[in-house]
Parts: C-alpha cells; structure tokens; sequence
C-alpha cells in the first residue's frame, strides 16, 4: 500500500513537528522501494513503512535528532545475513538510501498544495536536487498542466520532462546540473465504485479502502447501503442505477464492480458504464452471462468477466480478495503518461 495520502493527510493538518522520510535509491532487494515513505512525528508516533520491521526504530532515533536540522541521506546496508547487521538474518541483500527531511512551515505548505492538488485528481511530479551527501538543496513540484511550486533556486533543467517520465521513482544523474536528482511521480487515490451493497460488497470496500482505495458504494436499498455496514466507504449513494450514475463523475482512473446480483440492474448499469472511459468494468457472474447482459456482443477489453482473479474463491471474503487482487494487480500497470505540454 501506498501511504502518502495518509501521510499527507497528517503532516498538514497536525501542529506537531514531524520528519519524511523516503527511500530514493535501492541496490539489489528490499522490503519497500524507492518512493515508499513514512512520517516520523516528535511523540514517535509514524504512519507509514520503510522496511518490514527492521529500520524504523533507528530512524526513529535519527528523526529526533534533526527535527529541527538539515536533511540528511541515510544509507543502510542489508546485504549481510548475520543477526548483528542491518540485515537482521533477513537476508534482503539490498543497500538503501533514505532521505529524512524537517518538515518545515515551507515543506507544509507545499505538502499540504501537493495534498489538494491528488485530492482533486491530478498527478504531480517532484524533482529533488541532491547535494554532495545527498541532502536536499532545491525541490520542485509540477503538474501536467504547467503549474509549480517548491524551493528551486536558478534555472530548472532543460530536460525536465524526459527526466520526470521515467518509469518509476528514483535517482537520475543530470549533467546541466552537475548533481543527482531524485524524481517521483505522485498519484491521486485510485477510486473503486462499487454497485450494489450485498453481502460480497462488504469486505470488498473494508480490504480496498485498507489497501489505498477511495471507495464509492452505490445501491437503491437504504437497509443495505449504510454507514453500519460499510464504515470505511468515502461515499455511499441510495439511488437506482441511472440515477446513481448520473452522481458520479467518471474518470479513466475509476475501477467499476457490478455486485448487484440482478440481471436488469446490472444490464442497465453495464449500457450506461460502457459510455464511460473506465479502466476496468468487473462484472459478476459467469462469462455467459455477461455476454448475455451484452445482447450477445463481443465482450470489450476493460469489461473483466468473471470479476477477480481465478483462485477458486468462495464466500464475500475470498470473492472480494480475489476482486482486489485483481484491482492491485492492474494498478501496477500504469501506462505512460504526457508530462508536460
């Protein structure tokens, strides 16, 4: 899961002084990679992880030291296996680097811009330039749509675009600048609607709002579609199928699970869905029977039939991990995207 919504959330609105700290760079394997981050707050308190136990505790001690400092790179070798290292006996053979910066009045404010910016569905870009020990000298948030903001002094580089499109987060070398930056990509929460609030609908919007999920659950039955049995939902709609959709502002981004169990319902939200650009359309049921939903039509490629991955599921429970698994699996294919016109 990636926690920087949560941890936006947090460092912005909280008075308390607090610490960032992201892994920038990973040789060989490790728990988290480059891009994963946790927040460090003075009374110790952290959301967030970095490794799978055994880093948090020493950079809980290095945070307390330099809440009100520079920042700093931290570099930790996993590579040995015996118990005295970093390592554990874990055997992660990995070096990383984790960057920890003071989360200042100017770092808040720009946070808390980041924060609104993935909050109303747009994706921003961070360059980072990093000194000799790779503390942070300049910093620079942008957007597809030219908008910027941060700490940069002098001129930003030339191939700036070319630089924020690689493929995942990480350090590059840029010659114009005679330094390292470290470039991430930040995403709006990937939204799952959910229609229809059986019994299979339940752990589906539990497990996907604790993986990262914002979670919309629509259905006509009040007794069903309530706060009571779906507490960690972000939005719950009592409407028949036409309605409901006529509420929801659709992006490409948006996961979409018909539950509803009727085959009018679900016939009738399939036709309006299809005029949507979704990422993905899960349906439940058989293959034929979503063909039958379709007139007999050829089955168009975001429309998955039978919903979830085919692991033998049975049950709410099993049914909603093999959804999510499903759902997890293709948010990690993210397609190339313009950075800047």
């Amino acid at each position: 899961m990636d926690y920087i919504h949560e941890i936006l959330k947090i460092a912005t609105t909280e008075p308390k002084k607090a610490v960032l700290a992201t892994i920038i760079d990973v040789e060989g394997s490790a728990y988290r990679k480059e891009g994963a981050a946790m927040l460090i707050q003075e009374d110790g308190e952290t959301i967030g992880v970095i490794s799978g136990g055994c880093l948090e505790n020493d950079l809980q001690e290095r945070a307390k030291l330099l809440l009100e400092g520079e920042s700093q790179c931290i570099v930790y070798d996993l590579k040995s296996e015996d118990d005295l290292s970093w390592g554990k006996g874990a055997g992660c053979n990995g070096v990383i680097r984790i960057l920890l910066e003071c989360i200042d009045d100017r770092l808040r404010k720009h946070l808390s811009r980041l924060h609104d910016l993935l909050q109303n569905g747009k994706d921003v870009f961070i360059l980072k330039q990093l000194g000799k020990n790779f503390s942070v000298s300049n910093y620079l948030f942008f957007t597809e749509d030219t908008e910027t903001f941060g700490e940069w002094a002098g001129a930003v580089p030339k191939q700036i675009d070319a630089i924020a499109a690689q493929e995942k987060s990480g350090l590059v070398w840029v010659n114009e600048l005679s330094s390292y930056v470290y470039v991430q990509r930040f995403e709006p929460k990937p939204r799952l609607i959910i229609f229809g609030a059986g019994s299979d609908a339940v752990p589906l919007s539990h497990f996907a709002s604790r993986t990262g999920f914002s979670v919309i659950v629509s259905d006509w039955r009040e007794a069903l579609c309530n706060r009571w049995r779906f507490p960690d939902a972000d939005q719950l709609i009592i409407a028949f199928p036409r309605e409901a959709a006529t509420k929801i502002s659709f992006s490409p981004r948006d996961f979409v699970v018909l539950l509803t169990h009727q085959f009018q319902q679900d016939q009738e939200l399939l036709k309006l869905l299809l005029q949507q650009n979704l990422r993905y359309i899960g349906v439940i049921g058989s293959k034929e029977r979503t063909k039958r939903l379709l007139g007999d039509q050829e089955i168009p490629r975001n429309v998955h039939s039978p919903v979830g991955l085919s692991i033998g599921a049975e049950g709410p429970e099993e049914i909603a991990i093999s959804i999510l698994a499903e759902l997890i699996q293709l948010k990690k294919l993210r397609s190339p995207q313009k950075v800047r016109a």
